[in-house]
């Protein structure tokens, strides 16, 4: 159990990391005047993962962007957790179909299998507390 709450929280780091990255400016030239540093970039190997996680991202972000702010801290935590799990689970996916490491593959099934778990919490949570007018 404790290495699931250590894997989640590198994972969940890993996505704020992300997120952060998303926002950064268009090329690497853009955030140091002078200095090109695209041709310093690392070159993906499998284009075919790349493009998966690249669109679970966006699915993610796109989830979570688009939620309204209710001003009930509790409902706003669960709208916005339900698609940073779920973009959990599509990346675990692509780890399962397009990773080799053994560990790696063992972790993101047990990530699946805990964020369905918490989807769920949050999903029957959410039918039980409708939303205030």
């Amino acid at each position: 159990m404790k290495l699931t709450r250590i894997a989640l929280a590198i994972f969940t780091a890993l996505c704020s990391a992300s997120a952060i990255a998303q926002n950064a400016p268009a090329s690497a030239s853009d955030a140091m005047p002078g200095m090109n540093m695209e041709h310093h970039a690392p070159k993906p190997t499998d284009v075919s993962s790349t493009a998966a996680f690249q669109a679970a991202d966006q699915k993610m972000m796109s989830g979570m962007s688009t939620v309204e702010y209710t001003g009930d801290a509790d409902r706003d935590f669960v709208m916005h957790m339900i698609p940073h799990h779920q973009g959990a689970v599509e990346m675990a996916k692509v780890e399962l179909k397009y990773g080799k490491d053994a560990k790696l593959r063992k972790l993101a099934k047990d990530v699946i299998a805990a964020q369905d778990k918490e989807i769920a919490f949050m999903n029957a949570w959410l039918a039980q507390h409708p939303r205030k007018q």
